[in-house]
C-alpha cells in the first residue's frame, strides 16, 4: 500500500504534512512520488486566499478519475468550506484531528489528540521545521486563521527543545521555529526570547531561524535576542501589511505606520547587518490611490530586502469579505508592479553591501552541472558553483556579485 501528499500553503503546512505521513506510515503505508502509484492520497489544504481553496477543487476533479483510491483532505478549513469539499473527498479533517488518521486507516484506536505531539516524519534532511505554536488571537479581517486553527495555544518549551536537540543529534542545520504570531508564545513565565536563549543554549553548528512576528508586539527583548545570540539568524520578517493607517484599521491591524517604523529603526540601530522582509496587500477594500502611494513611501523609507506582494482577493468567511472589492483586478496588478519596481532598486542595494564580503551559506539546493544555490546566515539566495556535492553543508564564500534578488559567490 502506498501514500502520497500534496502540500499546499506555507510552512506551518509543510510541517503538518510531515506529522500526517508519520501517522500513515504507522498504519502500514510507504511514500511514492508517483501520484497514480498511490492507494491513498491525502491533500493538504491552505485556505489563506480564496483562489487557494478554489485550486483544491481542480485538484479534487483529478484525484475523482481514480475512484478506488482513497482521498483524504486536511489542512485550514472553514467549516462553510469543508461542507462543500465533503462531496470530493472520503474524509474531510480540520489538522487538529491528523491524530484520528490511524483510525481512520484502522490500523488502531488511540487517538492522539494534540496533533504537535505526533512524531513527525522529517522530509528535509538538512532543515527543519518546528511549530513552536498554533492558532491566533488577532482576527485580522482579511485572515481565516483564527476560525481554521482556533485561538493561540502555546507548545510547551521542554518539548520544543527536546525535539530541536534530536535533530541537531541528526544532523539538521537549520531549525526554523514557526507560528501565526511567535512573539505572542507563551509557556509559563517563558516568552518567546526565553525560548530564543533555550534553543541557542544547545550544544551544536546549527542555525535559528523564525516566522512569523506581528508588529504590535515585536519586543525589545527579541530584539536584543537577535543582536546577541550567535545561532539566531540576523533574518527578521515583519509584516506591514499596508502602509497607511486607515488602511490597517480596516484589516484590524492594531499599530500605526509611525510606529511601525519605529520599531524597524529600533532593530536597525541595534543590528545594522539585519536582513528585512515584508508581507503587504495591495488593493484592499476602499484602498484610494492616495492610501497606495502611503505604501509606496513606506518601501522607499524602509528599503526592504525582500517583499512578499500580494494582491487581494476576498475571503468568503473573512470580516473583510463584508466590504465591496472596489479596486480593479487592473489596479491591483499596476499597484503590485509599482511596489515591485521599487523593491528591485532596494533589494539591490541592499544586496551590494555583501560585495566583497566573507559569508556563511547553507547550501539548500542543486542547480544546472555544477552550479549551487544557499542561503546566507542572513538569508540571503547565493549562487556559487562547485564540483563538490555541498548539499546540507555549510561553507564560507567571498560576495563577488550583487544581483536584484540574490548574490553571486565564490567558494573560499
Amino acid at each position: 500500500m502506498k501514500y502520497h501528499v500534496l502540500t499546499f500553503g506555507c510552512q506551518m503546512n509543510y510541517s503538518d504534512s510531515e506529522r500526517a505521513a508519520a501517522v500513515i506510515e504507522k498504519a502500514g503505508y510507504k511514500s511514492t512520488d508517483n501520484l497514480s502509484e498511490a492507494n491513498l492520497v491525502l491533500v493538504n489544504m491552505c485556505s489563506v486566499r480564496q483562489s487557494a481553496v478554489d485550486r483544491i477543487y481542480g485538484v479534487a476533479q483529478k484525484l475523482k478519475k481514480t475512484p478506488a483510491r482513497r482521498t483524504i483532505l486536511t489542512g485550514c478549513i472553514l467549516a462553510r468550506d469543508k461542507r462543500k469539499l465533503s462531496e470530493f473527498f472520503d474524509y474531510v479533517l480540520n489538522i487538529k484531528d491528523i491524530g484520528k488518521l490511524a483510525k481512520i486507516l484502522k490500523k488502531e484506536n488511540k487517538i492522539q489528540d494534540d496533533y504537535l505531539k505526533i512524531q513527525p516524519k522529517y522530509l528535509n534532511k538538512f532543515s527543519a521545521v518546528i511549530p513552536i505554536m498554533t492558532g491566533c488571537n488577532n482576527f485580522c479581517t482579511y485572515c481565516v486563521v483564527p476560525y481554521t486553527r482556533g485561538r493561540e495555544v502555546s507548545r510547551k518549551t521542554k518539548d520544543i527543545i527536546a525535539e530541536i536537540k534530536g535533530l541537531v543529534k541528526k544532523g539538521r542545520k537549520e531549525i526554523w521555529l514557526m507560528g501565526q504570531n511567535v512573539n505572542s508564545y507563551k509557556d509559563g513565565a517563558v516568552r518567546f526570547a526565553d525560548l530564543l536563549k533555550k534553543a541557542n543554549d544547545i550544544p551544536g553548528n546549527f542555525w535559528i531561524r523564525f516566522t512569523s512576528s506581528h508588529p504590535k508586539d515585536f519586543s525589545n527583548d527579541v530584539i536584543e535576542a537577535l543582536k546577541i545570540l550567535p545561532k539566531v539568524t540576523k533574518y527578521l520578517n515583519l509584516p506591514v501589511q499596508a502602509g497607511d493607517d486607515k488602511v490597517l484599521r480596516l484589516m484590524n491591524r492594531p499599530y500605526t505606520i509611525k510606529q511601525y517604523k519605529e520599531a524597524i529603526d529600533k532593530v536597525r540601530t541595534k543590528i545594522p547587518e539585519i536582513n528585512i522582509s515584508t508581507d503587504i496587500i495591495v488593493g484592499f477594500p476602499s484602498e484610494t490611490k492616495k492610501q497606495f502611494q502611503n505604501s509606496a513611501k513606506l518601501f522607499k523609507d524602509i528599503k526592504y530586502d525582500m517583499a512578499y506582494i500580494s494582491e487581494y482577493s476576498t475571503r468568503r468567511g473573512t470580516a473583510a469579505s463584508k466590504l465591496k472589492d472596489d479596486v480593479s483586478k487592473l489596479e491591483k496588478s499596476e499597484r503590485k508592479k509599482a511596489l515591485n519596481e521599487i523593491l528591485k532598486k532596494t533589494a539591490l542595494f541592499q544586496n551590494e553591501k555583501y560585495l566583497q564580503r566573507t559569508v556563511d551559506v547553507l547550501i539548500d539546493a542543486k542547480g544546472k552541472d555544477d552550479l549551487w544555490i544557499g542561503k546566507t546566515k542572513e538569508y540571503k539566495t547565493i549562487q556559487i558553483k562547485s564540483s563538490k556535492d555541498l548539499l546540507g553543508k555549510f561553507v564560507k564564500v567571498k560576495v563577488v556579485q550583487a544581483l536584484t534578488w540574490g548574490l553571486r559567490g565564490e567558494i573560499i
